[in-house]
């Protein structure tokens, strides 16, 4: 058992002053150990660009759509769509007005190091396991974009995508509070998770373990949280979450690497097709 566990940090792009501006656009940056979320919000034209980004990252629209190029393709990216960048060059130039995230992985250094909690990780965050990438995909790197609404389950409101270094899971929108007879607490061994939310307000509740020196025990925490917002939660932290209020919300869970619990489970990865599991999982 560690002596110390890290706290949760929050994103608040709702009310927090921005990392980046950029003509057209700015940018919330919150990262964990193997992460980083770089929420921006644009107007029409905005450019967002990555020079030579050295692995995958991941584009989720909101309520906006996008031209994305990279690899030599180009694509008209929807709003509340997901797209998968190759690594090299790419360009994003939103057709409108509204917020897209970008989800990186930590050798994004630049963006890493400018993200509002990157004094968290000052320390390496030796309790997450290190970010090993996934097995290439059999069709080489390219553009892939995916419309997660159009795969509705009767049985689960989970839809899961993952590249070679990240998984996102795109939850279903709540337009009623959740049923807090119904809530799911858990903990991850050693992964931490993201909590982006997009739209609605939340409550994530967390229960932080007893170490062994009781002068680094903390007491729980029920972290009230508007939108657009990050919260990320540590490994070993027992948590659960629930909508609050009136308003349509939109929550997204983001990994790194790839979980191999979910990965494991047939069907349950919408893309496993395109992204083989490491030979030894």
């Amino acid at each position: 058992m560690t002596a110390h566990i890290r706290p949760a940090s929050a994103g608040r792009a709702y009310k927090a002053p921005p990392q980046l501006t950029e003509a057209d656009s700015r940018t919330w940056i919150t990262r964990g150990a193997n992460f980083v979320v770089a929420m921006s919000k644009v107007e029409p034209g905005a450019v967002l660009s990555r020079a030579d980004n050295p692995d995958e990252y991941m584009v989720l629209l909101g309520d906006v759509g996008a031209t994305i190029r990279a690899g030599g393709e180009t694509i008209e990216a929807a709003p509340e769509t997901l797209t998968i960048v190759p690594p090299g060059p790419s360009e994003m130039v939103a057709t409108g007005a509204g917020h897209v995230v970008r989800v990186l992985s930590n050798r994004a250094a630049d963006l890493a190091g400018k993200a509002e909690n990157a004094a968290t990780y000052a320390d390496g965050a030796a309790e997450v396991a290190p970010l090993i990438p996934w097995p290439e995909p059999p069709g080489g790197f390219k553009l892939r974009n995916y419309r997660p609404f159009d795969y509705d389950k009767p049985d689960t409101n989970i839809r899961l995508f993952r590249s070679t270094n990240l998984m996102i899971n795109v939850l279903t929108k709540r337009t009623a509070p959740r049923d807090i007879s119904k809530l799911s607490p858990h903990a991850h061994d050693d992964f931490e998770q993201a909590s982006l939310l997009l739209e609605g307000d939340y409550i994530h509740h967390l229960r932080y373990p007893w170490v062994p020196d009781m002068s680094q025990w903390r007491p729980d925490e029920h972290l009230e949280i508007g939108s657009p917002s990050v919260t990320v939660i540590p490994p070993r932290v027992v948590h659960t979450s629930r909508n609050i209020g009136d308003k349509r919300s939109w929550l997204i869970d983001i990994f790194a690497p790839p979980r191999l619990d979910f990965s494991r489970k047939p069907g349950l990865v919408l893309n496993a097709d395109e992204y083989p599991m490491p030979a030894d999982a």
